[in-house]
Order: structure tokens, then sequence, then C-alpha cells
């Protein structure tokens, strides 16, 4: 057993090295709002990072935990091409499960890691700057018809320089994806889009997004048929075939912006599986799906 527990910290080694005082965003989503021990594991793991000189950056959904409190209170959820409809009542359920609960949760986890977490609003030194989404065009039965979303915003700005400042000092910043628009209107932004702009603002190393499955999958039912890596190039055509959709639509995106932006790589990966973030970062197998632009080649995935 040691000499295993040796062997993965060889590995590890030149992971750590390459990675050492580098930025990396991370979205946490899926499962990992309503389960507990998930989201610990995931907290861990994060503060791990941190104290191996990575320099985590956290912005977390809240669908599956929004969802449940809308039904609870008798409203029922509606989604377009993956963006949560979402009317003045749903704004102010998202917001109280989104700043009230779910961050102020994850920075207390972090506490207790023994890291230092920060909790932070696109509201916060007008960190995310954003403007209402237009009415959206769909097919209805066939038929295309507009569709108002409703209080669902679109990233203008992403102003990095209070991140800035709290990573130098040592703190993982936790981030609502609840935006302001010009007129001072609170905005509810997919937490994907969000992560990508944070990610593309901050020059980060890396984007990982964690969902509830394994990447992305040519099958949704085959969880073996995992796609283990695509180009920018590969986007378009896989969601106008059908593969990439729902919600896994705004995580490629995202992933995509960011890589267009200059981070190296986005990785999009189960976050209900223990250890997988660093599984993904410190082994040469992946776990997930990589995204990466055209001029990437194959090789070790770092």
């Amino acid at each position: 057993m040691s000499l295993k527990r040796e062997n993965v910290l060889i590995e590890a080694l030149p992971y750590m090295q390459e990675f050492y005082g580098s930025v990396m965003v991370i979205k946490v989503g899926g499962n990992a709002m309503v389960n507990a021990r998930i989201m610990e594991d995931i907290v861990r793991d994060i503060v791990l990072l941190r104290f191996v000189g990575i320099r985590p950056v956290i912005v977390h959904g809240g669908g599956p935990e929004i969802t449940e409190k809308m039904q609870r209170m008798g409203k029922k959820p509606e989604f377009v091409e993956g963006l949560r409809i979402t009317d003045d009542e749903t704004l102010e359920i998202a917001r109280m499960v989104l700043v009230g609960n779910i961050n102020t949760r994850i920075v207390s986890l972090i506490g207790q890691a023994g890291g230092k977490g920060i909790g932070l609003t696109g509201h916060d030194g007008r960190l995310i700057l954003a403007h209402k989404k237009a009415v959206q065009k769909v097919l209805v039965e066939g038929v295309e018809t507009e569709v108002d979303i409703g209080w669902v915003g679109e990233n203008e700005v992403i102003n990095p320089e209070l991140l800035e400042i709290v990573i130098q000092k040592g703190y993982i910043p936790v981030i609502s994806p609840i935006a302001i628009d010009a007129s001072g209107n609170a905005l509810n932004i997919n937490a994907d889009t969000v992560a990508g702009d944070i990610a593309a603002a901050l020059k980060a190393k890396k984007l990982l997004l964690l969902t509830d499955v394994s990447g992305l999958l040519q099958d949704i039912n085959d969880p073996s048929s995992r796609i283990s890596r695509i180009s920018l190039s590969d986007v378009d055509s896989l969601i106008a075939k059908g593969i990439i959709k729902g919600g896994m639509i705004p995580k490629i995106k995202s992933a995509a912006v960011a890589v267009e932006s200059g981070v190296e790589k986005a990785h999009i990966i189960n976050g209900s599986v223990s250890h997988s973030m660093l599984l993904e970062l410190f082994t040469h197998g992946g776990v997930g799906t990589m995204v990466h632009s055209l001029e990437s080649k194959p090789g070790p995935e770092i």
C-alpha cells in the first residue's frame, strides 16, 4: 500500500510543478448542491489545491436546490435551451438559495477544511455587469415561437480586480452567479457561463466544470460512450447533431469561450465521483471531456 501511495505522489509531482501559482476556475453544480457528502469532498479537494500552490476560484450553481424550492412553493420550473425562465418570484427564490444558502455553506466548508473562503456575487465590486437576455426563438410543436425568459442575464463585462486582490491574499473566492445591470437590477446568469467568462478574465490555466455526468457522452444512456476530448471546431457540429443538447449546451459553450479567450484547457467532469478533480489534474488518464483549441496537440493532458 505504501508503494502505491508513493507512486501516486510521484505521478502527481510534474503536474503540481506545472500548475504551481496558476489560477483555476472551478464551477460546482449538480448533485453537489444537494448532497452534503459530495460537497464536503469537493471543497476538501479544492482546499488541497490551494495548499499545493494552485489558486482556485469557485463559481457555484444551485439548479437542483432552486428547482426543489420552487416546487415546494408550488411553482413549476421551466427551461429554454438549458436556461431557467426567471420571473420576479423565481429571481427572489434564486437569490435566496444561491446567495443566502449555498454560498455561505461553501464558505463555511472551506473554513472547516483549513482554508480561507470569501463569498461574492456580481454586485460586489461590480464584478459581473450584464444585460437582460433578448427574447429567445424556440420551436414549439414545430412552430417558431418567441419566449421571454425573464430576469436572465448575459454577461457584458467581468471586472476581475476584486478577485485578483483576494486571491493574492490567499482567499478562495466563492461566487454566486447573480449579476447586476446598468440600472442596478439583479440578473440570474447560468453558472457555467459565469465560470467561463471569469476564467477568461483571470487568464486562468484551467476551467473545471463539475457536473453529474462523466463529460460529454455520445449516447446519454451509455456512460462508456464518453468523448474524451473535443476541439473548438467540433462544437457547432456536435450541437447540430444533437450530441450536445439541453444543459450540456451552456457547459460546452462556456468551455469554448474560455479556451477561445486564452484559458489553456477546459474540462467537464463528474463531480459526484470521489476525487475526480484530483484525478483529472494530477494523473495521466482523463476522467472527463477536455475542450481544447485547434492548436492543441494530442499528448499528456496537463
